[in-house]
C-alpha cells in the first residue's frame, strides 16, 4: 500500500494515522501546528511560532512564513507540517484559510524546485478521525 512519504509532497494531504511513526521510517521531521486555537491572524502565526520552534524574532505575516518554510538553513530537507483541527479552521475562518493555504502551497512548490519536500498533512482530532 502507498503511503504519503513515497511520493512527492502533492498539495494538502490528509495525514496518515501515525504520521510520527511513519515520517520517522522515511526521515522526515515533522512540526504539528495546532489550528484549534486560532481565532485570528495573530493567533495563527503564533500557533506556527510555537509549532515550528521560530524565535521570537519571526515576522509574524505571510511573507516570513513563506521565508522560514523554504529557507534551506531553517528548515530539513525533508518536513512534514501536521495541521491539527485543519478541517474545522477551514470551515471557522474560510478567507484567514485562503491566505494560509496560498502561502504553503507556494512555499512547496518553491521547495520542490530546490530538491526539498514540504509535506502538508491536514489532520483531524481523534474523534473525527476515519480510518480508512
Amino acid at each position: 500500500m502507498m503511503q504519503v512519504f513515497d511520493t512527492a509532497p502533492q498539495g494538502i494531504q490528509n495525514a496518515p494515522h501515525e504520521p510520527r511513526i511513519l515520517a520517522a521510517g522515511h526521515q522526515v521531521s515533522v512540526r504539528e501546528i495546532n489550528l484549534g486555537a486560532v481565532q485570528d491572524k495573530t493567533t495563527l502565526m503564533l500557533a506556527f511560532l510555537n509549532g515550528l520552534g521560530l524565535r521570537s524574532t519571526f515576522g509574524q505575516n505571510w511573507d516570513a512564513l513563506y521565508d522560514v518554510l523554504t529557507d534551506p538553513d531553517q528548515r530539513p530537507a525533508r518536513l512534514a507540517l501536521l495541521l491539527c483541527d485543519h478541517a474545522h479552521f477551514r470551515r471557522r475562518h474560510p478567507h484567514l484559510n485562503a491566505d494560509l493555504e496560498r502561502v504553503l502551497l507556494d512555499a512547496q512548490a518553491e521547495s520542490a524546485r530546490t530538491d526539498r519536500h514540504l509535506w502538508l498533512l491536514s489532520e483531524e482530532p481523534d474523534s473525527d478521525t476515519r480510518h480508512w
